[in-house]
């Protein structure tokens, strides 16, 4: 997701400890305005996902949190999942989805191809190896991934 605001940065501080002590990746926070009001959302996930307990129970761990903890005018707080098509931007965000089925889009096609759907096997501080359904595999920069999303198969 993308940079976050400086208040957004702080209810992502205060939050990340009790994400921890809970069990749940905190993956992104945002403080926007929409209309005329303000909302500050916390984004969890963990593996195997998040459903509506998951996002009441955090909300209620860390809503006396992020209130002692911050000044914050906002008019709505929400905790919700970051979604199934939300794409992987951080190692973490692939270490969370490791074994699991994934598209990827890369920068400048390998071998003549430049999108690949199959299964992220390892990675590293910067690179994932992937193996596509043909069986191939690739080790790839996390610089010339374009984009990655879980694979959704209906």
């Amino acid at each position: 997701m993308a940079k976050r605001s400086k208040k957004a940065q702080e209810a992502f501080d205060l939050a990340l400890p009790v994400a921890k002590q809970m069990g749940y990746d905190l993956v992104d926070c945002e403080y926007k305005k929409e209309g005329k009001d303000l909302y500050l959302r916390l984004f969890i996930d963990k593996k195997g996902g998040v459903g509506l307990d998951d996002c009441e129970a955090f909300s209620a761990a860390v809503d006396p949190v992020i209130d002692s903890g911050m000044h914050s005018d906002a008019d709505y707080f929400e905790v919700s999942s970051p979604g199934l098509t939300r794409p992987l931007e951080t190692i973490e965000d692939y270490v969370r989805y490791a074994e699991e089925k994934i598209d990827i889009t890369l920068y400048a096609a390998r071998e003549g191809v430049k999108e690949f759907t199959g299964f992220l096997k390892t990675h590293g501080e910067y690179s994932v190896v992937f193996e596509s359904e043909d069986g191939k595999e690739y080790d790839l920069a996390l610089s010339d991934i374009a984009k990655a999303v879980r694979h959704i198969d209906f």
